[in-house]
């Protein structure tokens, strides 16, 4: 059954109007009609299942048929990521963290950035996309692009991949979660994964003493976008295997 988006808070509702954007795909793109079927989500776990009865290729209406809400995993994937001077790799890495189950993704700005400026619009509707994609209900939080100083200020106690000659000393991630996996559940464990040209010493410095944990994340040098879903892919095997 197609799936569809809606930003709007509650869909627990007779009938729904789509987006012009979604009514738009619905009519015209897939040319659905009255009594075409179809799934509407809002990226909070809720799905509401509808039969269109207008099919206006500006405003789709859709009236009830069922409604469901999901319940939210127990743990909470925060990846605190530097973005890539390449935008493709970044959407790229957005959509495969979005399928993988992420749940919160703050970009941050270090020294060695290439890039300065990011279009959180933009990434939000590859977010959406994904999500609707991979037939996931929760949209992850896309935070604001942040300095890396100023979220290790807001968000001590988390965990920082480096590529530094200590790195072959620094304990996993799956070592971490075993003997730490309730931060996870209580929202208090972001990842930070820097930029191409990776974290300065003192970046890491300032990390590490405000109560972050250096982990590895191998024995290969990963580019930033695959460290990301690297990281994130740890975390949800590690719970989903629980």
């Amino acid at each position: 059954m197609r799936r569809f988006y809606i930003d709007i808070a509650s869909l627990n509702q007779e009938k729904i109007t789509l987006p012009p954007d979604e009514s738009k795909h619905a009519a015209k793109v897939l040319r659905m009609m009255a009594g075409d079927q179809m799934e509407i989500v809002n990226g909070t776990g809720v799905v509401f299942t509808g039969e269109i009865i207008d099919s206006a290729p500006k405003a789709v209406v859709v009236k009830k048929i069922d409604f469901h809400k999901a319940t939210p995993d127990e743990h909470h994937i925060h990846i605190a990521i530097a973005p890539t001077k390449n935008n493709d790799r970044f959407e790229w890495f957005l959509e495969k963290a979005t399928e993988l189950g992420i749940h919160e993704i703050t970009p941050i700005l270090c020294k060695n950035a290439e890039r300065k400026k990011i279009k959180l619009e933009r990434f939000q509707k590859i977010l959406v996309s994904a999500m609707k994609q991979s037939k996931r209900l929760f949209i992850p939080k896309l935070n604001e692009l942040i300095s890396i100083e100023e979220f290790i200020k807001q968000n001590p106690n988390g965990l920082i991949a480096h590529c530094y000659e200590e790195e072959e000393r620094n304990t996993s991630i799956q070592k971490q979660l075993e003997k730490e996996s309730n931060r996870w559940i209580e929202k208090k464990t972001p990842i930070l994964i820097g930029p191409e040209g990776d974290f300065t010493l003192n970046e890491v410095k300032k990390a590490l003493e405000n109560g972050f944990q250096a982990v590895t994340l191998g024995k290969t040098r990963l580019r930033t976008e695959t460290a990301g879903v690297y990281a994130c892919m740890n975390v949800k095997l590690f719970f989903e295997e629980r």
